[in-house]
């Protein structure tokens, strides 16, 4: 399941999930429209939305940005249903301004990015193998941010490419196929 970055769709998405499908994977959308930021049923829509898929094996979660954050938090939250966690550009280490984004995050997700509506942890690893891909050349999340320190991710791949290439650049992508088979 490939989740969307802040004020992105599935829609966004379309490229790296058709690559994943043409490379043999199961891979779909999380369904649920524009990411308009954490609300405080997220984790029950995210255990809907893999109900409904009527999958009986663990999900790699494959979160993009704000993406990555839900897919790690969700990995803590149920990690009976997620086999690994890939992040691509997330800000999971650093504090929650280690961003571009984070002031037009609070005017729309209607809270502050250091008080969202859940309890969390965001550099806290989850208790899945988690993969964390990140760019010095990302623009938009500060590369320590996105990279985290070696505790809070299994595995840590610097790339060279924009945060948006991050769902489309072909090395991302077959570097995220690699690791959902790892």
């Amino acid at each position: 399941m490939v989740i969307p970055g802040f004020m992105a769709s599935d829609r966004t998405t379309a490229r790296l999930r058709k690559s994943l499908r043409q490379a043999g994977f199961n891979c779909c959308g999380w369904g649920m429209g524009r990411n308009l930021g954490i609300k405080s049923d997220i984790f029950e829509r995210m255990d809907d939305r893999l109900a409904d898929m009527n999958n009986s094996d663990h999900v790699t979660l494959i979160g993009w940005s704000l993406g990555g954050l839900i897919a790690r938090e969700y990995a803590k939250y149920a990690p009976h249903r997620v086999a690994k966690v890939i992040s691509l550009g997330t800000p999971f280490s650093s504090g929650p301004r280690a961003n571009n984004g984070w002031r037009i995050y609070e005017m729309i997700a209607g809270h502050k990015v250091d008080a969202p509506p859940l309890d969390v942890t965001l550099s806290a690893k989850p208790p899945v193998p988690t993969v964390a891909i990140w760019s010095m050349r990302d623009g938009m999340v500060a590369p320590d941010a996105a990279c985290g320190e070696p505790h809070e991710s299994d595995v840590r791949i610097q790339e060279n490419c924009t945060h948006m290439g991050m769902i489309a650049d072909p090395n991302v992508i077959r570097r995220i196929a690699h690791h959902i088979l790892d």
